[in-house]
């Protein structure tokens, strides 16, 4: 196998992550050695093993084992680099989908004859999405379909963060970079375009998916200005309720099935789950109160 200088190679891959903690990678290179070789161009490029490079470096290597790639297009080495992204390193989320949305942009120009994704927040009907879905099994070709033969993740998860990193406007991006707004709700803002999108964002970084999703209905049906007023004028739910309802709806499902199978239990903690949902059940009870009926007329 090739070797050079470690001091020889360039990196100038934008995808290359050279600065993520790696000691775990280290320890495992002094301990078994390095076990894949770093992937270089013609030109002594770093084409895929940022992690790998930096902890060569910090385990100051002279001489490492190198793969040269022989491919001369700029796009295929930056699929390289990509595809190395995908498979070996922990992205987040929006990482993921700037990756996989560059991805899918360079294998299609690379393979013309493969089928295209369509980028559009296109409201399925049912028939449409049975169609989709079909077409969807059927598919080996296609960017989604060899991503995930590779990756593991599905086809329309692929799919889904693709457009999910295409449709969002700048400042969907930053907001869900920022932690104020999640994927869920992003999937709800991307059935707008872009100029809506930031138009409605002060008004849903608190929202959960389902009112985004009534205020983007609202958007589509009544227009930006009637939307928005509609939305001021009506109180928002507190997160805290929110949750409590969640696991109401979860935590009736299971009494309910407790109680149809008779499931029992006389081990050491019987009694303390007794004493937990008398706790339970008070609590219930202190909150009901708290929150009396209102005549919905009212």
């Amino acid at each position: 196998m090739e070797t050079i200088p470690l001091s020889a190679i360039q990196v100038n891959s934008a995808y290359l992550r050279v600065d993520t903690d790696v000691s775990t990678l280290i320890e495992s290179i002094k301990q078994i050695g390095l076990i894949h070789p770093l992937t270089i161009n013609q030109a002594n490029e770093l084409i895929a093993g940022g992690r790998r490079y930096s902890a060569l470096r910090a385990l100051e290597v002279s001489e490492v084992p190198i793969h040269r790639i022989s491919q001369e297009n700029p796009l295929e080495q930056e699929l390289i680099s990509i595809d190395e992204n995908l498979i070996r390193q922990p992205l987040s989320k929006i990482e993921l989908e700037s990756c996989l949305s560059r991805g899918r942009e360079i294998f299609e120009l690379l393979n013309p004859e493969a089928p295209k994704m369509e980028i559009e927040a296109r409201e399925l009907s049912p028939a449409e999405k049975k169609a989709e879905k079909q077409l969807e099994e059927q598919d080996r070709t296609s960017f989604a379909a060899v991503t995930a033969e590779k990756t593991g993740l599905s086809k329309a998860a692929i799919k889904t963060a693709i457009k999910r990193e295409d449709l969002s406007a700048d400042s969907v991006k930053a907001a869900r970079s920022e932690g104020s707004l999640n994927a869920s709700q992003a999937n709800e803002l991307i059935r707008l375009d872009k100029g809506l999108q930031e138009e409605i964002l002060p008004y849903v970084e608190d929202a959960t998916p389902k009112e985004v999703r009534t205020l983007v209905d609202r958007v589509k049906r009544d227009g930006l200005e009637s939307a928005i007023a509609v939305t001021a004028n009506v109180e928002r739910v507190p997160k805290e309720l929110t949750h409590v309802r969640t696991t109401a709806k979860t935590m009736t499902r299971s009494l309910k099935k407790v109680l149809k199978d008779e499931i029992d239990y006389h081990g050491p903690q019987r009694n303390q789950i007794r004493e937990e949902l008398k706790d339970l059940k008070q609590v219930i009870a202190d909150v009901l109160a708290a929150l009396p009926l209102e005549d919905p007329e009212g």
